[in-house]
């Protein structure tokens, strides 16, 4: 149960009914992330749009990944299980393969490219003022060019935003990521 008060969804109307018909078309279900901020519809809005513009152009699965070392190093159960059951939706991982990179990406059989997306995700969530030309350049000798680095560092900067937001209004992960 969250900290703070949430809109039922049997009390949802306007804006919050809209969004959690939008999470059961999707999802099946009204996740506790947005019931969590069900008080602020147009913020949830607002982070899913942003969300979407971050997406569309990059690879879903690169996406997950980056989302995942940042949710790890911020020690988000909530982002790492939901999040770790789409990578395992999109067949990207096996249950095996997600644990071990849970665990520690750097010896769980990613590519170098992977590793190297993860570490600066992960920097980037536990010391941004650290980041050097290096990280960078280690990057960019991955292949990925400049938009795709700042994709990266957009997606693991909004899973900061938003795991952080979560952590502070108590959501909890729901029972479906569980499985």
């Amino acid at each position: 149960m969250p900290f703070i008060r949430t809109i039922p969804p049997h009390e949802a109307t306007g804006t919050v009914a809209e969004l959690y018909e939008q999470d059961r078309q999707s999802t099946g279900f009204v996740p506790n992330h947005t019931r969590s901020l069900s008080l602020r519809p147009e913020a949830v809005k607002a982070f899913r749009a942003l969300t979407k513009a971050i997406k569309a152009n990059m690879d879903p699965r690169r996406f997950e990944l980056a989302t995942l070392a940042a949710a790890r190093a911020l020690r988000s159960s909530y982002c790492m299980l939901s999040h770790s059951t789409f990578l395992k939706r999109m067949n990207a991982h096996d249950e095996k393969e997600l644990t071990a990179i849970a665990k520690d990406y750097r010896s769980a059989g990613l590519s170098d490219a992977d590793v190297a997306v993860m570490a600066f995700a992960e920097q980037l969530t536990v010391d941004a003022c650290e980041i050097k030309q290096s990280h960078i350049d280690d990057l960019r000798a991955h292949g990925l060019s400049d938009e795709e680095i700042l994709d990266v560092g957009l997606t693991a900067a909004l899973r900061n935003f938003y795991s952080k937001l979560l952590d502070a209004v108590g959501a909890q992960a729901d029972p479906a990521y569980h499985e």
